[in-house]
């Protein structure tokens, strides 16, 4: 059940930001107080990628024990949002980016701990063989 849980939070977030990144690029450019990309393709580019990694979250919602929606969530979790709160916070320090940017640390840092704690539960519980 976490991990369904985790699932459809993590693709609604990922979606969410996705949608963000190619509707809403004026009202998040003002929000966190940032000129728009340029070219705007980058910011594109990200959306689609966002867009395609929330997809990809029907894989562990539908098939939670499944050895590809596992390895989906460590990849997506712990990996890359692990790793992109830590470059969001590094990129604050060293590139002078945004304090605004740290709300991207502390959500993409939570969803990765959010993941990782399903993830180690679940195995520590004896849930991998439990239909849910």
């Amino acid at each position: 059940m976490r991990i369904r849980i985790v699932a459809a939070v993590s693709g609604i977030y990922d979606a969410l930001i996705g949608v963000m990144m190619l509707a809403g690029r004026p009202l998040m450019s003002q929000l966190f107080a940032v000129a728009l990309p340029e070219p705007p393709i980058h910011a594109d580019l990200n959306g689609i990628f966002l867009l395609s990694v929330a997809a990809g979250y029907v894989i562990p919602y539908r098939e939670p024990n499944s050895a590809g929606g596992r390895i989906y969530l460590w990849i997506m979790g712990p990996l890359l949002k692990g790793t992109g709160a830590l470059i969001f916070i590094l990129d604050y320090y060293v590139r002078h980016s945004p304090a605004s940017f740290l709300l991207f640390a502390v959500s993409d840092g939570a969803m990765a701990l959010l993941t990782l704690w399903a993830l180690t539960s679940d195995a520590r519980h004896g849930r991998l063989n439990e239909v849910t």
